[in-house]
């Protein structure tokens, strides 16, 4: 028996990238999972890989309907969720003060932010008692990066906002955590390199951490099973990083 036989979960921006690999171990220790993303071929090709347990529904968080239509489909299903891993987020590759734009800030605030905390308020009704909320930070929300200012400041968003529903939902018996990914080999992360230059990129990565290495999106799916799981139980509030010693050894 897996960790999560019987459980049914959402991984948003499940695509590719850790939100994908989410999935897939959701899935090997027994969950029935729900993936989202916007890009419709690339989730179904997601969903198709990981057999008849996955459901792909194409979904922008940003759009408040498209996300009544997801909870929608849920509840039509005959579902509740036992695990939420809101996952879907992005960003521009660099924001420096001197050029940001309000469409770049709306952008970013709205995906990242905005987009999350309607995402989990959408869920609330189909959580199960004991559930398992888990928000997806960033290590950049820890650091001074230039050029990531707004970005990380709406992870710094999504830390805060973990606290506050750790203490309002704890009466329900949900718990809501933050994994802190440090610089993972995802496609998102490729494509922020210019052309030619994803080999450069993820050496720079590298020289950032500790460990020396970029992680695998499948290492931290794992740090989500286990914020998902019963293996953490008494956590809640809490960030876990996952980040190679990124923000604990060298900042």
């Amino acid at each position: 028996m897996g960790q999560l036989t019987g459980k049914v979960a959402l991984v948003t921006g499940a695509s590719t990238g850790i939100g994908r690999a989410t999935a897939e171990r959701f899935i090997a220790e027994g969950a029935h999972v729900y993936l989202t993303g916007r890009r419709k071929l690339e989730l179904e090709a997601a969903a198709e890989s990981l057999g008849d347990r996955a459901v792909a529904i194409q979904n922008d968080i940003s759009d408040l309907d498209d996300l009544d239509r997801l909870f929608g489909r849920i509840a039509d299903d005959g579902n509740r969720l036992d695990i939420l891993f809101a996952n879907a987020g992005g960003g521009e590759a660099e924001q420096p003060l001197d050029s940001l734009t309000p469409e770049a800030f709306d952008h970013t605030f709205g995906i990242n932010v905005r987009g999350t905390v309607f995402t989990v308020q959408k869920a609330l009704p189909l959580l199960n008692e004991g559930g398992s909320i888990v928000l997806t930070g960033s290590s950049s929300a820890s650091r001074g990066i230039a050029g990531f200012g707004v970005y990380s400041a709406t992870k710094a968003a999504i830390r805060q906002l973990s606290r506050v529903w750790a203490a309002e939902l704890a009466p329900r018996g949900l718990r809501v955590n933050t994994l802190v990914p440090g610089p993972t080999d995802t496609p998102g992360l490729r494509g922020l390199a210019g052309p030619g230059q994803v080999g450069a990129l993820l050496d720079d990565m590298a020289r950032s951490t500790p460990l020396g290495r970029t992680a695998d999106p499948a290492e931290i799916a794992n740090a989500v099973l286990f914020l998902a799981s019963d293996q953490s139980s008494f956590i809640t509030g809490s960030e876990l990083f996952a980040d190679g010693g990124e923000v604990q050894v060298f900042q």
